[in-house]
């Protein structure tokens, strides 16, 4: 088994970046729409993390709404920070542990898309975010597609060949309450007649 950041920054030098950002961006569009509706309005604007942003797209989407006042990317494949440091070198992106890096100071929104089940410590990610990603009240909107009630996810890990973290539904949004955060939404982004859609969380650390 490889580390997924090694898969990742493969995909990266091989341009199948490209294609995770189109096959994610429906799922990601609903789950950042349901994560404003909880923020409200920000008088202030709002600032944000993407943890594990490959490409950069979500940034840089962020990085478009007017309210956006900062968004940062963060992710472990070094390739994949390469990559969105060409698409937009204006942009702050970060080759970093998700595990270990802390922000110089927290933010009001904090996403997460088909990232956390690669982690080899999720309660410990979800504690680093809460402790030290975010504001009081800030926002943590993540989705996964490797489920247990997902069943065509199942031979992924064999298929990529690197480990994947296999939990159930109640099971994920039991880890995300032990943390201590609150959560607003749970939903299945995007399904389709032969997709079980992306498993999705919004959450409020209280």
């Amino acid at each position: 088994m490889r580390q997924a950041t090694d898969v990742f920054s493969e995909w990266a030098d091989i341009g199948k970046d490209a294609g995770m950002e189109k096959g994610h961006a429906p799922a990601v569009s609903e789950i950042l729409a349901a994560a404003f509706e909880e923020m409200g309005h920000l008088e202030s604007g709002f600032d944000a993390i993407d943890a594990g942003c490959g490409n950069g797209w979500v940034v840089r989407l962020l990085s478009s709404i007017p309210d956006c006042k900062s968004a940062i990317g963060i992710d472990g494949a070094e390739s994949m920070i390469t990559r969105a440091s060409e698409i937009d070198s204006q942009g702050t992106y970060t080759h970093a542990d998700l595990l270990s890096w802390t922000p110089e100071n927290p933010v009001d929104l904090v996403h997460s898309m088909e990232v956390l089940y690669y982690l080899d410590d999720i309660p410990g990610f979800l504690e680093m975010v809460i402790s030290k990603w975010l504001k009081p009240n800030g926002i943590f909107a993540f989705g996964i597609d490797h489920y247990l009630e997902n069943e065509d996810c199942h031979g992924w890990s064999k298929k990529v060949g690197t480990p994947m973290a296999m939990h159930s539904e109640q099971d994920w949004g039991g880890m995300v309450e032990n943390t201590g955060f609150e959560v607003l939404r749970m939903f299945r982004a995007a399904p389709s007649d032969d997709w079980a859609g992306t498993l999705s969380f919004i959450c409020r650390k209280l």
